[in-house]
């Protein structure tokens, strides 16, 4: 391309290209005039490694003085690191956003952040113009629900950090935003009698969550993988479930059994659906197992007694806190939950993957009779 030091009388001058266009460059470095064949000369500044192009304006409507002073702000802004950055809908950047979350969370991981950040309803709102007060009205929304709101916060916050470092937004919105209130510890532990009276309500509740609350607490699975549970994942035979690799936090394939008071509410489910808990009409199309969390935990609650405040997680952590006050060996809770710490690791940790299951039908045993020990289960 044609160097040259651009004054007025050369750009006057210039000759109409046979065809195509032809950039005339410019002492200062990146600054340039584009003439397109059917004569129409516009001013250009290049920058960046992908060598960014942004069009400046046409001359003689931009002068050529006009058109090097704004070309110098360009550039500097791009030194300074204060580009401007191309507008983007909070809708597609939350796509390309989820499609990477999916290339290192499961599913249902993906599921909830999908469903936490569209709660949140900006959609063809440009990344751009979302505003503090915007983000903070969806939280405030939310007190009264201490881990819902948590939860959102600290969701949304990583997408706006992650926004900004992919260059699509030149600051979180989120900042500035005081997280919410502390919650209950994540080291809560329910009794074992607290345990009883959550187990007995689900046992007797007559939505599908209550079942869900009870496979959870028998089995010391997450929420999300016993509400994403498919029947092919059950043999009823070895009395064992299968969790695949896509369907596990963790992303490791995970088999555990499950004991005499799981088989008896697995028999209670209808089996019309691949899905033993499959979303009901009223939910998005694209859902296909229930994620009704909050409004169905506020409803459990309401006729539960003799319960402190709790979470479903709870149930997991009390899960392996009986077991090792049973004296549970920490690698078989560790297999159990499927959340090795290290108590089996190295070469030994791979070569035992899948064993341990004898063990881990013992431990099963001693939890359900410690659930069952005051109060017969019909």
């Amino acid at each position: 391309m044609p160097k040259a030091n651009l004054t007025d009388v050369f750009i006057k001058n210039l000759p109409t290209p046979e065809k195509g266009q032809v950039v005339y460059w410019d002492t200062l470095t990146g600054f340039g005039l584009r003439i397109s064949q059917g004569g129409s000369k516009s001013f250009i500044v290049v920058y960046g490694v992908n060598r960014k192009k942004n069009t400046i304006g046409r001359y003689p409507i931009i002068s050529l003085s006009e058109a090097r002073i704004e070309a110098k702000r360009i550039l500097a802004e791009h030194v300074l690191g204060k580009h401007k950055y191309d507008p983007i809908s909070y809708e597609d950047a939350l796509e390309r956003y989820l499609a990477q979350c999916g290339d290192k969370n499961s599913l249902n991981t993906v599921a909830d952040y999908k469903r936490m950040l569209n709660s949140f309803k900006f959609r063809k709102t440009l990344l751009s113009d979302i505003t503090q007060y915007e983000v903070f009205s969806r939280i405030e929304g939310l007190r009264g629900h201490p881990y819902a709101q948590n939860y959102h916060f600290s969701t949304i916050a990583t997408f706006f950090r992650w926004a900004v470092i992919h260059q699509l937004l030149e600051r979180s919105p989120i900042e500035g935003i005081p997280k919410p209130n502390k919650v209950l510890s994540r080291d809560h532990v329910l009794t074992v009698d607290e345990l009883k009276a959550v187990y007995q309500h689900a046992l007797g509740y007559e939505h599908l969550y209550g079942n869900v609350v009870a496979l959870c607490l028998l089995t010391g699975q997450r929420k999300g993988e016993i509400a994403s549970l498919q029947w092919d994942w059950i043999d009823s035979k070895e009395k064992t479930i299968t969790l695949p690799a896509k369907a596990v936090k963790s992303s490791r394939l995970h088999t555990f059994p499950y004991g005499k008071l799981t088989t008896k509410i697995l028999k209670t489910i209808p089996q019309d659906s691949e899905f033993l808990f499959p979303a009901s009409r009223q939910m998005s199309e694209r859902t296909t197992v229930f994620n009704g969390w909050s409004k169905a935990k506020k409803a459990f609650d309401k006729d539960l007694e003799g319960v402190n405040p709790w979470r479903l997680h709870d149930l997991r952590r009390s899960f392996a806190t009986v077991l090792a006050s049973k004296d549970t060996n920490i690698h078989v809770i560790e297999r159990l939950l499927n959340h090795v710490t290290g108590s089996v690791s190295g070469v030994a940790g791979i070569y035992n993957r899948y064993s341990y299951l004898d063990e881990m039908r013992v431990a099963i045993a001693s939890y359900e009779k410690v659930l069952s020990s005051t109060t017969p289960i019909g």
